[in-house]
Formats: structure tokens, C-alpha cells, sequence
């Protein structure tokens, strides 16, 4: 049949304008640069500074598909391990993963068999995102959240309380830890190979707006980072212009430059890319999520999905082959697709290249998909744009992108919240939330400084495992794609600082309060991505707690995943 039979697409607000600080295109007054101390890009010390030929060794998105979409260099244990995660004996999956075939195709069986018959017992869990189980249950396998429904509100408000106990408790431990490490710090007397400890000092300097000191000390700093150099050297280079341009009150600016001086669109995706390939905790955290939908939707014949950053639509991609193959056909799926500044610039599109890549699905695996592009950022989202209809089963996913909406501590109207009550309203049957375990929102900045360091430095360290140091590639994934949001955290304030990320008991909390009850991920799924992180290196961790993943290097979380109904 021909597309016109199985694809649709359609775009609310086209003709409403963005409104973002981000560039649709790259330009900037030079004014601007010359205004700030830091002489961004001409600078040879900075780590800003244009100091390779792009041109010479920026490669395509194929180019890096074709690089890292295979997985013939990772090692995996032999087959009987996964017989006894699989006691199903379907070894098949784990196994393509560790060969010649690639991860997509790995998380292409996960979904399908997420989706298989209800008599696949051993591999399949019930799904308690629908409120229930896929399969009747007995009397004394009540899903907690089952339950939970029918017990009243003195239950959902104890819940509230113990979550909100709960969170304090984590962040004040998260907070106490931080505290710890900055009043072990002295101004004077650091050595220049503990650089840790100099970084720490510079900021608890400009916090206590020593100048001479941390201009002391911030000179010893510049004299020890590289961009090319240990972990610690290559993010000190980018703290180390964050705490400058804070104390030049320029932040601001700087971020802004950042943005403006951005690669051309081809170069800055296949770098961003690079850091999803290179980065499995962002690659399964979004796998997490699929699973969770996958789940959810497994009866269903009309599905719309609402994607918060769609960005190149990859996500689906798999979702909607394993949809296809459904064993009771393949239902109509819906997707609204909502933009993100930096995808827009990067796919060097609006959203109808997503719509293209759609299109392709469709024709290729017979499966009618509706595409639905809303050119508006996140916090400008109105409930009519989304156009639920009657039927059809809603999940929303937000993918490292709901810490971008302001809370209360930047707007009283505290649009973060109102977001998610507004996705309540629609009555979803899931809702998944990947984010940066990391607590930034609210923080003070001496604390910020520190949670922000050690965040980033266990980032750096896990990109060493897939990248050499003196490989350009990864300093242009670094610059371009971590350098900013650490510049951001570290020099901005107030709405400038759009980068405010809060760990998972906050967004508990905050998730419970808008009416929501979380549903527990997949143990399967929990299964198939620790083992398949194992592929990748021994340091990288899972861990299951309180119905989340949290995937991170070695003690350190870096990205956590959820569900909700």
C-alpha cells in the first residue's frame, strides 16, 4: 500500500514563534566576545577556543552509526548465565547483543517480547502500569498499586508524607556529603596535583567572595587542566571558565556564546550521537523507558505516544518494529512529537524531517503511524495541542528533558508542577521520566559546585573507557555536548540557569503530589540491561530502588528511571 494509506502527519502551534534563548542559527555579535574577560575562542588556554580543524575530522551520522551501532568488540559471559536470567532458555537476545549484531536489535526482542502472548509466564511480568496485571491475578497477587486504589486517601496522603520524609532524608544525606568534602578544603597550601581539592577551593573562595584568593587560586587551576588531559584535568578545564565567568557576573553570556558558536548541525548530531553510544546509562535509561511502554500498551489497538524531546525520533524506532509484529497485528500508534532548541539546530530541520523518518517506518513495516508536530518547548505546552482522543491508550515520556521547566524557586507559578498535573488530567496510561541524577535545582552554589563536579568527573571517567584521551572526537562530544550545561550550572542564576536537575526522591515527591502512583519497571527489563551494561565495562552499575533504575559508574548514579499511571 502505498504511505498515504499509513502515514499521517499534521503540526499544531506552526505559527506560533519560539520562544528560547537557544539560536535557530548561529550568530552572535563578535561584540559580545570581545566584552568578556574570558576571550572565548581566542584564548589558547581556553578550553573553548577552536584549537582543531573541524573540518578535518568531523564525520557524519552514518559514519558514526556505522562505528558504534555494532558491538563485535564487547565481550559478554557464555550463554549459561543467560539461561539462568532467561528461564524461559530463549538465549537469543542477550547473545545478539554480544555479537556481530547491534544493540538496537537486542532492545528490538526486549520490546517484542514485552508484547508476546499472555502465556509466556517466565519472561513476562505483570503490568501494574495499567493499575492492574495483564493477566488476572489471584487473590493474594494484588499489585500494591491495585490495591492502593481502593484503600482510599488516607493511604495516598501517608504515601505523600513517608515519600516527602524520604526525600529529605536522601537529599540531606546527598547535601551532607558535599558539605563534607568543601570544609576539608583550606585556601592556602593545596597542591597543584590534587586538583580536586583546587577546584573545590576556588569556588568556596568566589562563594565567600575572597577575590584575591580565588584569583590566586584560580591561575594555579588554569596552569594544571587540559582538555586532553586525565578526567579531572578535562572537566577542571570547563569548571574552571564556569567559576571565571561567574565572578565576571558573564554567565549569561557565555552560555549564550556557547550555543552561538555550536558546529554546524551534521557535525554537532553526530557528536551527540557519539555521547549517547559512548554513554550506556543514557542509551538503557531511554531502553527503561520503551520497556515501560511497551508493557503498558502491550493490548492495546490505538496508542499515541507524547514525546517531550523527540528530538530525531530514534527513540521509537524499535518500539514501532516490535508494534508491527505485535502477534494480534499491529495497532494504529499515534506520536506527537514536541521540539527541543538543540535537536531543531542539529537536524538542521523543522519537525518534518522526524516526520520523513516516520514515513519510512511506516512503508517498511506496515504499521499505521500518525505524526503530530508541536514546535513549542515544553513549558509553553497546552493541554489542547496534544488532541487525546477517546479510545486510544496515552503514554508521555519525558527523556531527560522535564528539568528544563522552571519550579516554584524560579516562577510562583511553578510551571514544573503544572506540567505534570496538566499530563494528569489526560489520564495516561503511562508516563516515563528519564533524568540526571544529580541535585541542582535548589542548592546553594558552594554545594551546586561540588554536586556538579563529582557528577561530571564519574562522566569523564566512563567516556575514557570507549574514547582515548587524545582522540578529537571526544574533545569535540565534550565541549559540545557537557561543556555547556556544566557552564550553565555553575555561572548561571535565576531563569538564566536552565539547568536544574533534582534527584529521583524529588521527583517522587513531586510526581506523587500531581495525583500519580509510580509503577515498578520490568525486572526482565532490570535483567537484560544489567547484563547487557556488562558488555560495556565492570564499573558500570544498576541498581533497582524504590520501583526505579539508577544507572551510574562505579558508586556514583548518573541517570534514573521511572514509570507512572
Amino acid at each position: 500500500m502505498g504511505s498515504h494509506q499509513y502515514f499521517g502527519y499534521g503540526v499544531t502551534g506552526a505559527g506560533l514563534s519560539y520562544s528560547s534563548s537557544y539560536p535557530s542559527v548561529p550568530s552572535m555579535p563578535d561584540r559580545l566576545f570581545g566584552s568578556l574577560k574570558l576571550d572565548i575562542g581566542n584564548s589558547t588556554s581556553s578550553p573553548f577556543s577552536t584549537q582543531f580543524d573541524c573540518d578535518a575530522y568531523a564525520t557524519t551520522v552514518s559514519d558514526i552509526q556505522d562505528r558504534y551501532s555494532s558491538t563485535e568488540n564487547l565481550s559478554c559471559e557464555s550463554s549459561s548465565y543467560f539461561s539462568r536470567l532467561n528461564p524461559s532458555g530463549d538465549t537469543s537476545l542477550l547473545q545478539d547483543a554480544s555479537s556481530s549484531h547491534n544493540i538496537k536489535h537486542a532492545l528490538l526482542k526486549l520490546e517484542t517480547t514485552l508484547m508476546g502472548p499472555d502465556d509466556d509466564e517466565d519472561v513476562n511480568t505483570p503490568n501494574t502500569c495499567s493499575g492492574g496485571s495483564s493477566r488476572p491475578p489471584t487473590s493474594d497477587q494484588k499489585p500494591r498499586a491495585w490495591s492502593q486504589q481502593h484503600e482510599g486517601s488516607h493511604v495516598i496522603q501517608t504515601q505523600t508524607s513517608f515519600i516527602s520524609r524520604q526525600r529529605q532524608f536522601n537529599e540531606g544525606a546527598h547535601v551532607e556529603k558535599c558539605q563534607k568534602e568543601m570544609e576539608e578544603v583550606p585556601f592556602h597550601g593545596i597542591p597543584s596535583g590534587d586538583l580536586k581539592q583546587l577546584l573545590i577551593a576556588c569556588a568556596k573562595a568566589l562563594a565567600e567572595n575572597k577575590v584575591n584568593d580565588f584569583d590566586k587560586l584560580i591561575e594555579k587551576a588554569r596552569s594544571v587542566v587540559s582538555i586532553s588531559g586525565e578526567p579531572i584535568q578535562r572537566l577542571g578545564a570547563y569548571l574552571v571558565e564556569g567559576l571565571v565567568a561567574r565572578k565576571e557576573s558573564s554567565g549569561t553570556n557565555i552560555y549564550r556564546a556557547l550555543k552561538c558558536k555550536e558546529p554546524e548541525g551534521k557535525d554537532l548530531l553526530s557528536y551527540m550521537h557519539t555521547l549517547y553510544e559512548i554513554c550506556p546509562y543514557l542509551k538503557f535509561g531511554y531502553m527503561a523507558a520503551n520497556g515501560a511502554i511497551a508493557e503498558a500498551c502491550r493490548n492495546e489497538d490505538h496508542i499515541h505516544i507524547v514525546d517531550f524531546h523527540i528530538a530525531q525520533g530514534t527513540q521509537w524506532m524499535t518500539l514501532l518494529q516490535a508494534l508491527a509484529a505485535r502477534p494480534g497485528g499491529a495497532p494504529h500508534v499515534r506520536i506527537t512529537g514536541i521540539d527541543d532548541p538543540v535537536s531543531k539546530y542539529a537536524r538542521g530541520d523543522g519537525l518534518d524531517a522526524v516526520a520523513r523518518r516516520l514515513t519510512a517506518i511506516s512503508e517498511k513495516f506496515n504499521i499505521p503511524i500518525e505524526f503530530h508536530g508541536v514546535p513549542v518547548y515544553a513549558p509553553d505546552v497546552t493541554k489542547e495541542m496534544f488532541d487525546v482522543r477517546p479510545g486510544e491508550a496515552l503514554a508521555v515520556n519525558f527523556p531527560l528533558e522535564l528539568h528544563h521547566t522552571p519550579d516554584e524557586s524560579v516562577d510562583v507559578n511553578n510551571p514544573r508542577d503544572g506540567l505534570l498535573r496538566m499530563i494528569k488530567s489526560l489520564n495516561p496510561k503511562v508516563v516515563t521520566l528519564v533524568e540526571q541524577e544529580s541535585n541542582t535545582n535548589t542548592t546553594p552554589f558552594l554545594t551546586r559546585f561540588v554536586e556538579t563536579l563529582n557528577y561530571y568527573l564519574a562522566m569523564f571517567e566512563s567516556i575514557d573507557v570507549r574514547l582515548p584521551r587524545n582522540q578529537k572526537e571526544r574533545i569535540s562530544v565534550e565541549q559540545h555536548c557537557l561543556a555547556r550545561d556544566i557552564v550553565n550550572v555553575i555561572a548561571c542564576e535565576g531563569k538564566e540557569r536552565e539547568e536544574r536537575h533534582e534527584l529521583f526522591g524529588k521527583w517522587k515527591s513531586r510526581f506523587m503530589m500531581a495525583g500519580f502512583r509510580q509503577c515498578p519497571l520490568s525486572s526482565y527489563v532490570n535483567s537484560v540491561i544489567r547484563s547487557l551494561l556488562r558488555c560495556y565495562s565492570e564499573h558500570y552499575t544498576l541498581v533497582e530502588t524504590d520501583g526505579a533504575m539508577l544507572l551510574g559508574w562505579k558508586d556514583r548514579n548518573l541517570i534514573s528511571a521511572s514509570a507512572w499511571y
